[in-house]
């Protein structure tokens, strides 16, 4: 998927961990944060994170972090707020 540009990977960890290593293209948006930006208008998305909004629809969602914890609470947290699509990085 990120050789073909077919992602919208969301990276859940702290900035702090985000600053030692990230995977390339991947968007740090901390899983306590996660539910507030879901719920955000498109610009304020924008604004914030410096990527587009994802739609509810888009198969191409994917959260990691670093061991599938937060991105498995990421998914739950993204599938209650209708976005049925969404997958994790199991393992981190």
């Amino acid at each position: 998927m990120i050789a073909n540009h077919d992602i919208q990977l969301y990276d859940v960890r702290q900035p702090e961990e985000v600053a030692q290593g990230k995977i390339p293209t991947s968007i740090n948006v901390p899983l306590g944060q996660l539910e507030a930006a879901l719920k955000m208008d498109a610009g304020t998305f924008q604004e914030t994170y410096k990527s587009q909004m994802p739609k509810r629809e888009e198969a191409n969602i994917v959260f990691q972090c670093r061991s599938g914890v937060r991105s498995a609470t990421a998914l739950e947290t993204a599938r209650n707020l209708g976005f049925s699509k969404v997958r994790h990085y199991k393992g981190g």
